[in-house]
């Protein structure tokens, strides 16, 4: 899961996104923390743990509350955090990372899809199992 978050921050940076990847348990986010800050080879992914004095400026922010999406474009939802309808239509992009070999990060998954589908939110499934990412299913 780290090397795939820390793919798509570089793209959302790339983009000049604001992230928050939202996890439900801390240690979890704090071993994503410490992968962030090795990083790519080639640059420097600027990012924070939040309930830190500077949470507001950190491009990336890593937390397990729930965030003010004001100055955030992506979220990103990891180790099966909650995730709702409410929270992909206030923003550019909303990305749900699991597990596929997981069986229950996977019956999470379906449940969030199928929330945001009948929604009405537009969804799109990807999928990184043959090495590339391939499009697996669209919703409205």
């Amino acid at each position: 899961m780290a090397a795939t978050v820390t793919d798509l921050v570089v793209k959302c940076i790339a983009n000049d996104w604001r992230v928050v990847v939202r996890g439900q348990n801390f240690p979890v986010m704090q071993a994503l923390d410490t992968h962030l800050w090795k990083g790519p080879t080639d640059g420097f992914l600027p990012h924070g743990l939040s309930n830190g004095k500077t949470d507001d400026d950190q491009p990336v922010l890593l937390t397990v509350d729930a965030p003010d999406y004001a100055t955030r474009q992506v979220l990103m939802v990891v180790d099966d955090a909650e995730f709702t309808p409410t929270d992909a239509a206030q923003l550019e992009r909303a990305c749900i990372l699991f597990d596929g070999n997981n069986p229950q990060s996977v019956d999470i998954a379906r449940a969030k899809w199928k929330a945001v589908s009948d929604a009405g939110v537009s969804a799109q499934y990807w999928s990184q199992e043959s090495g590339n990412w391939q499009k697996k299913a669209t919703a409205n």
